[in-house]
């Protein structure tokens, strides 16, 4: 045993390290003060909701009209591209003249409000409150008609794949979603941070002469602040007292939008100029940053036009709770999304509608008693009404890819910006929550100075690829549900039920994201080919891939549960000073730090005990990664966290006995960190003792694991393989403070 090193844990400064890394991703854990001049601009519809006389309000609060779920997509959130967000430091040149207005320099500048843009400085320090709030959603039930042509109940399923993860599906309110997401930006920011909302971006420009140098600003955009009128949407009826999303919806028109912008600007709104070192386009379907750059969405748009509707029913159908997949014999199809509160979500296929030779559909002719008429008819013959509407839109089906997902690695475009499906089977708001949290913390490191540029590029390389095939699932699950159900095995124009049942369960699964396998990369440490395993871009391989398929074999055979590219996996441990249960990815805490998990086997063997203290030692030794990772006074463990699951029994072991220092910093005002060691052993109420078998881990030697901030496996290795660890940082982490002396590997 080795304590004579003590190093500080930054657990104490889990709020700050929080805010530095999920909600600003800009300023180091040792500097905190620099964020306490923030503030987010927003440009959002937020007029009063109007509520019929005498119906209750089925919302559960917030201060967001717009009614999206967690995983449910909402058209007008996902292709709202006049909403409008911006994070930055206020820490700026406040020049003011009547001609500029005010000046600001930024580190990040994020367009775009919806779960895309919210995504990248979530802490998620709240999911405890989403799951008292939220309608959960146990079973899917499937209804198709029968040889008669009425419509029946033809299967049950479960809404989450069993074992999947210890989550289920929910759906809750985006107004609650929002709440929570501000509460916990007012908390970490010692409320420092504000809102503001009705703000347009009218120009972007890149100095490409700056690009390549890290202190500059070569992003500059133009913002315009608008009024309450100017950013209060139109309505498609007008005088209704039920809002919709028609404005937002993909049947509007580019030139309503590009009406707003010269509506703003003839209005003379106070500007602001902004010079950014990365700006981030979160702005949907009809990307403002998307086509400032030029950039181009390939794909088609296809026949089927859908509504929504928001209602609270009152019907004899008796699965109105469950979420159900409904086809009807001639009417069409229909998806019901159970909410809180009573309410539910109608996704409804419109027959009626059709487009026209330009391929565009008539959006004045759709309105809410016609969207109704047709789920009265796909759902007879059970009856359905209503008397409380809260929100209603339509939207026509296309699925399309961006040419590219950034410009110069300076200026980055995420979510529906850069990828458009239908939103029916969860996986737009899913995909599009994770190309941001694919995106955020590689900006954050770059941005601190912590990381290399060159990791930027493997975000197109990774979620380029995710929505290839997010569009390549969508176009047939969109044609299964759309289509007419099959009569009969003869019926070759008609949709098989099974086949459909089969891509409703891997829709589920690929909305989850936990089928993704992130290719080869300076992040990812695997063989073969990496433009062929992201999306054809060329990105830099990581120093510790494996040359051969064979090695690379070898080093996936020490953990065969965990495969490299893909995430972490949860099982149960416990926390070996106090045995408490753990699932060990709440451990893998979102704050934008990589982890290094040491499996360290069997600590009472002799022979694996002085494995275990040869690889401590290396690691500790002052000229190693994890030493040069670490800003000047900051935390050991602020850039790099160790932590450590053992496999002997926990009452045989000792913390401070059979682990070194490194396993358990050392806090001069806290004392030693009890959070980091955990065992694979039987828990007195639980069970368990089975990670270690479920991760493919050998109980006797263990291994060495690399998970980036994203929780997604980047390298394997023995614990004797030291140089190739170091080597996997050095490639991806810019080391600036100190570097590497010399060779730190063990002898």
């Amino acid at each position: 045993m080795d304590n004579s090193s003590p190093q500080r844990s930054s657990e104490a400064d889990y709020g700050n390290s929080l805010l530095e890394t999920k909600i600003l991703e800009v300023t180091p854990t040792a500097f905190q003060n620099e964020a306490e001049h923030i503030h987010i601009p927003r440009l959002g519809w937020c007029p009063a909701r109007p509520r019929i006389s005498g119906s209750p309000s089925p919302r559960s609060g917030g201060d967001s009209p717009r009614p999206s779920y967690a995983w449910v997509q909402d058209k007008r959130d996902r292709d709202g591209s006049m909403a409008y967000s911006l994070i930055r430091r206020e820490k700026r040149a406040k020049m003011v003249d009547m001609d500029r207005g005010l000046e600001s320099n930024v580190d990040v500048l994020i367009i775009g409000a919806g779960p895309a843009g919210l995504e990248i400085f979530d802490s998620f320090g709240f999911g405890d409150r989403v799951w008292k709030e939220a309608n959960h959603l146990i079973e899917i039930c499937m209804w198709s008609p029968g040889a008669d042509g009425v419509i029946r109940r033809s299967d049950r399923i479960p809404d989450t794949i069993p074992g999947l993860s210890r989550f289920q599906q929910i759906v809750l309110h985006q107004g609650r979603i929002e709440r929570f997401f501000l509460d916990n930006i007012k908390k970490f920011s010692n409320n420092s941070i504000r809102v503001e909302r009705g703000v347009l971006p009218e120009s972007l420009k890149i100095d490409e002469t700056k690009i390549d140098d890290d202190t500059t600003y070569p992003v500059t955009v133009t913002l315009r602040h608008l009024s309450e009128e100017e950013a209060t949407p139109p309505q498609q009826i007008s005088g209704s007292r039920i809002e919709d999303g028609i404005f937002r919806s993909n049947l509007m028109n580019e030139d309503d939008e590009e009406d707003l912008i010269r509506k703003s600007s003839s209005r003379g709104g106070s500007c602001e100029t902004v010079h950014a070192k990365y700006v981030i386009g979160c702005d949907g379907a009809r990307s403002w940053t998307r086509r400032t750059l030029g950039y181009e969405l390939e794909g088609e748009a296809t026949d089927f036009i859908w509504g929504v509707m928001d209602i609270i029913p009152i019907t004899d159908f008796p699965d109105i709770r469950m979420r159900c997949a409904i086809h009807s014999a001639e009417s069409g199809s229909l998806m019901v999304i159970p909410r809180e509160n009573k309410m539910v979500r109608l996704y409804i296929q419109l027959k009626e509608v059709t487009p026209d030779a330009t391929g565009r559909a008539d959006r004045s002719k759709i309105t809410p008693d016609l969207i109704f008429r047709a789920a009265q008819n796909i759902l007879s013959p059970y009856k359905i009404d209503y008397e409380y509407c809260d929100w209603w839109t339509a939207y026509q089906i296309g699925q399309r890819v961006c040419t590219n997902f950034d410009a110069h690695q300076r200026v980055f475009l995420a979510g529906d910006a850069v990828h458009t499906h239908s939103p029916k089977a969860g996986q737009g708001m899913n995909v599009s929550m994770q190309d941001c949290y694919n995106l955020g913390w590689k900006v954050a490191l770059v941005a601190k100075g912590i990381a290399k540029k060159s990791i930027l590029s493997t975000y197109q390389s990774e979620r380029r690829r995710v929505a290839q095939d997010l569009i390549d699932f969508d176009h047939r699950f969109s044609r299964l549900f759309s289509g007419r159900p099959a009569k009969d095995v003869m019926d070759a124009e008609g949709v098989s039920m099974e086949e459909f049942k089969d891509a409703f369960e891997k829709g589920n699964l690929f909305a989850s994201g936990l089928s993704i396998n992130y290719g080869a990369s300076i992040l990812v440490a695997k063989a073969g080919d990496a433009a062929e395993q992201g999306d054809g871009s060329i990105v830099a391989a990581s120093a510790a891939s494996q040359t051969t398929l064979d090695a690379f074999r070898k080093k996936q055979a020490l953990a065969t549960g965990l495969p490299i590219g893909m995430r972490f996996n949860s099982f149960k441990v416990l926390n070996q000073a106090d045995a408490r249960p753990w699932h060990f990815q709440e451990r893998l805490k979102a704050d934008g730090r990589f982890r290094i998990v040491l499996f360290a086997g069997d600590v009472l063997s002799a022979p694996q005990k002085a494995r275990v203290d040869a690889f401590c030692k290396a690691l500790d030794a002052p000229e190693s990664f994890l030493h040069a990772a670490t800003p000047p006074d900051a935390a050991i463990d602020s850039v790099i966290e160790v932590l450590t699951i053992h496999s002997s029994k926990r009452v045989d072991t000792e913390l401070l006995r059979e682990f070194p220092a490194v396993l358990h910093p050392f806090d001069e005002h806290t004392g030693w960190d009890y959070s980091k060691v955990f065992v694979d052993d039987m828990s007195y109420h639980e069970g368990f003792a089975e990670a270690y078998d479920k991760y493919g881990v050998d109980r006797a030697r263990g291994c060495v694991v690399v998970v980036r901030p994203d929780q997604y496996v980047a390298w394997i290795g023995e614990l004797e393989d030291f140089e190739e660890l170091e080597s996997y940082f050095k490639g991806c982490l810019a080391l600036p403070y100190g570097g590497l002396a010399g060779s730190s590997h063990m002898r």
